[in-house]
């Protein structure tokens, strides 16, 4: 072979392997991507050609959406100016009805001299709720509208153990529209809640926030026999309430009242902390009609006293048989409806390490209320707050390691 045909026979060997490299090449492009355009001289259009991704499927980056930095932006845009637009619905169609109260301690009180606080309008012949504590002991109550106009209020019935209150102006003058009420009993943790209110006496404020905890319980009023009894069921809630929002609605987003804004707590005095507390609207449904209809409400009561909620531990400390749960009872108070009713406290007193004082045990230990399982005292007290005057309930209970059922016909608070 001569050397001018062996270096042809190479050229032509080279231009081979170059063609297959050249081919490989657009396979492993077509194989890397989802899709591939390929634009011709030859053809007017742009061909797509679709091709299984490279590797297993299963763990092949998901892409079956993609959305773009600027769409998933603009989406974030649209959610937040739909929020706003939402509360500021409810701001505009509630704010009217939500009002300054100040009071006075005297006929010659100027206006605010005592106190001021927030109410919302019940219904159409001019009844507003409010707290109790805003107007307790006041000698006259003075209401300002949104837009300034003033009224004399008149207290038509408090009640301290819920903490509500209704004072009545004319309406026929003012032509204000009651709040809608919602359902405290369909309330969820992280759900959305506006509170609108006079906080410090700035009217008309809107605060946002969410519920932070439900079925919370605060203690209330000390009885002349030092018993405490306690504010129940109430709402958790970081939306900021000041002093000034007392008695000011709690409104979910649709605008309808969930609750009414009540106390605050905090290590700082008269300022919030992100703990606040509101009345549950399934309560303010049954206080307040009581109230408008006969200036009181009476608060279903059972007579049990001094509970220790039970640990394993503590069971065992105690000599308790026939349960590890539940709340042991103290003290039945006499002739109380759980003492009619043959509920039994303790008899035996005992110190214990980590009580600062003596224990009576032997008493009945509680486990359930209707079937509701109780363990602590809370337990026991918000149930019974849903209940009424003159119901029954029935008591479930562990005595003397035996478990036993008990019918307690409910009795007023005293």
């Amino acid at each position: 072979m001569s050397n001018r045909t062996l270096l042809g026979a190479i050229a032509a060997m080279l231009l081979m392997g170059l063609l297959c490299l050249c081919a490989l090449a657009g396979f492993l492009v077509l194989r890397t991507s989802e899709s591939v355009s390929v634009v011709s001289e030859e053809l007017p259009s742009v061909v797509t050609v679709e091709v299984e991704p490279v590797g297993d499927a299963e763990t092949a980056p998901a892409n079956d959406n993609p959305v773009s930095s600027s769409e998933g932006v603009d989406d974030g845009l649209a959610l937040l100016r739909a929020e706003e637009a939402a509360l500021n619905a409810v701001y505009e169609r509630s704010n009217n009805s939500v009002v300054l109260i100040s009071v006075g301690g005297s006929t010659e009180s100027v206006l605010g001299e005592e106190g001021e606080g927030s109410g919302w309008l019940w219904d159409d012949e001019g009844h507003i709720v409010t707290n109790h504590h805003v107007v307790a002991g006041a000698q006259r109550v003075f209401v300002t509208l949104i837009d300034g106009r003033q009224q004399v209020a008149e207290v038509v019935g408090t009640d301290e153990d819920s903490d509500l209150a209704v004072i009545k102006i004319d309406n026929s003058v003012l032509g204000l529209a009651p709040l809608p009420l919602g359902d405290s009993t369909a309330l969820q943790v992280g759900q959305r809640v506006i509170a609108i209110g006079n906080p410090f006496g700035f009217d008309g404020t809107l605060t946002l926030g969410v519920v932070s905890a439900l079925g919370r319980t605060v203690p209330g009023r000390v009885a002349d026999d030092q018993s405490v009894y306690n504010l129940t069921n109430l709402i958790q809630t970081d939306a900021a309430i000041n002093p000034g929002n007392s008695g000011g609605p709690l409104l979910d987003i649709e605008g309808r009242v969930i609750g009414v804004n009540s106390l605050i707590y905090s290590q700082t005095p008269l300022t919030n902390s992100g703990v606040g507390f509101a009345v549950p609207v399934n309560k303010v449904k049954a206080v307040v009609p009581a109230l408008i209809r006969s200036g009181r409400y009476e608060t279903p009561f059972i007579g049990l006293g001094g509970p220790i909620p039970l640990t394993p531990s503590l069971a065992a400390e105690f000599g308790v048989q026939g349960t590890e749960r539940g709340v042991l009872m103290q003290n039945v108070v006499p002739n109380g409806p759980a003492d009619r009713a043959g509920m039994r406290g303790g008899s035996e007193q005992v110190t214990i390490p980590g009580f600062p004082m003596p224990l009576l045990v032997g008493g009945d230990v509680v486990i359930a209320v209707d079937g509701v399982e109780v363990n602590t005292f809370d337990d026991l007290i918000n149930y019974l707050d849903t209940r009424q005057v003159g119901d029954e309930v029935a008591v479930s209970l562990i005595r003397d390691g035996n478990p036993l059922e008990i019918v307690v016909t409910l009795a007023a608070r005293p």
